[in-house]
């Protein structure tokens, strides 16, 4: 009897299964570790950044020449609104171009002069790099990753979030398509057992996961095992502050925004809503109500619809559950907290307020269109509010006083803080968190400083050679 598949393509507008495949069997998997490491020792490592760059400028401009195919594959796999979908492929083709581009300064070596020896530290790869990536952006984790690593002449072998098999093998395929070695970048259908296997094996040297908590910890235990470095982004509860000063009909439309991109399935998305003064947080939930009720469920390839699905019949039933556990224990529901009555996975925009520390969801991340609204006094209550978590990435602060809002992001507990926006992500900017969002660095400079060997090598000055030990 053969084995159900994991590895589903799955409509979440329509909740049918139009493609499956096999998982990948446990000598595929040998075949790729020796075929990712011959790549590695004979090929990859050895070309200059230049004859790297040259690969990766390609895969970017097949990726755009591909845009509305790999657009489709987004939102036909997980759901996202098609438009969005379009501007996750330009974002991935953004990185890719980025580091192809900036990796030759980005990897200088430096020179030291010191007691007039000669010395230099200079960037070399690491090696085979595991990368297991999630669905809810296929395409953008995945140019987070290839970009910086690739550049540094590391190779990387994939395994993806089981929901996005089809986006997995058509990022792989520009690989191929541009003329990248076998072995550089390999898509695999993986098992945990078998995710096991490659941490455990020398070969790997190391990790980069995003995901949740759970899985967090596991790869990081096994990574730990083994020595081998881990970068890690496990999620969030991102706060978003609204103090007295603040325009509250642009923190709205803000706010608004940054609840709804993804239909709210993104780590760093808002979803903790701090409103000084009282009067102001009663205002701000008419607002969000007054712009989520304008919103209509639909198909999400039509440009017209502005809610789309969650990504999955289990993302819905999670989130469901969460909702009636917060009212069980005490929150009130403002608005929303329904399944929409439709095929697919659609859930009402939803409002909670009343959230005590002693509800389970005051510590928990609600992935998907639900919000928190709190009613703070003070700056201090907010910041005091903001921190209360485990979760430590993203967080946002609206005011029209720079230097105000700037106080308060000083004070706030996290690896990002926006001013007067939402989450942004550009190819510039490195992403990452703190406390139980996890460590390290994507993006930016500083993504590709994760995965390489800074060597020192020294050469001692000339008059050392002609000294002589006795015996």
């Amino acid at each position: 009897m053969s084995k159900p598949a994991h590895y589903k393509s799955i409509n979440p507008a329509t909740g049918e299964l139009f493609q499956s495949y096999k998982d990948t069997t446990d000598q595929e998997v040998s075949n790729a570790l020796d075929r990712a490491q011959e790549c590695f020792t004979d090929d990859w490592r050895r070309r200059t950044i230049a004859e790297r760059s040259e690969v990766l400028h390609r895969v970017a401009r097949l990726m755009s020449d591909r845009s509305e195919h790999m657009a489709t594959l987004i939102t036909k796999e997980m759901g996202k609104l098609y438009t969005q979908a379009l501007a996750e492929v330009s974002l991935s083709v953004d990185i890719l171009t980025y580091y192809a581009t900036n990796a030759e300064e980005f990897l200088k070596g430096t020179t030291i002069h010191e007691h007039g020896a000669s010395s230099e530290v200079i960037c070399e790869p690491f090696g085979i790099i595991l990368a297991i990536e999630p669905w809810n952006f296929p395409y953008y984790q995945l140019a987070r990753v290839a970009g910086p690593q690739l550049m540094a002449g590391n190779v990387v072998l994939l395994k993806h979030a089981a929901r996005v098999p089809q986006c997995a093998l058509a990022f792989s395929q520009l690989f191929e398509d541009a003329g990248a070695p076998e072995g550089a970048w390999t898509n695999l259908f993986c098992t945990r057992s078998q995710i096991e296997t490659i941490i455990d094996d020398f070969r790997v040297r190391g990790v980069t996961l995003t995901g949740s908590e759970r899985a967090g910890s596991i790869v990081a235990e096994c990574a730990g095992r083994n020595l081998k470095k881990v970068i890690l982004e496990l999620g969030g509860s991102d706060p978003f502050i609204v103090l007295e000063d603040a325009d509250l009909d642009f923190a709205i439309a803000e706010a608004c925004a940054g609840r709804i991109w993804c239909l709210g399935q993104v780590c760093s998305a808002p979803k903790r809503f701090i409103v000084v003064g009282k009067e102001r947080t009663e205002r701000f939930i008419e607002g969000m109500r007054h712009r989520f009720s304008s919103r209509v469920a639909g198909d999400p390839m039509d440009p017209h619809t502005a809610v789309s699905p969650l990504s999955s019949e289990s993302a819905m039933k999670v989130l469901l559950d969460q909702i009636d556990k917060a009212k069980s224990h005490g929150a009130t529901v403002l608005f929303g907290g329904n399944r929409i009555d439709r095929p697919g996975f659609y859930i009402e925009s939803t409002m909670i307020t009343d959230v005590t520390p002693e509800n389970p969801i005051f510590y928990e991340e609600l992935f998907g269109p639900v919000s928190m609204v709190f009613s703070v006094d003070t700056d201090d209550a907010a910041i005091e509010l903001a921190n209360a978590t485990k979760f430590g990435l993203g967080s946002s602060v609206i005011s029209e006083n720079h230097e105000h809002a700037r106080a308060v992001a000083n004070k706030i507990e996290a690896g990002m803080v926006f001013i007067n926006s939402f989450f942004v992500t550009v190819p510039e900017l490195p992403f990452g968190g703190v406390k139980n969002s996890g460590f390290g660095r994507e993006l930016s400079e500083l993504g590709i400083g994760e995965f390489i060997n800074k060597k020192l090598i020294r050469v001692a000055p000339e008059s050392k050679k002609l000294v002589k030990y006795d015996d």
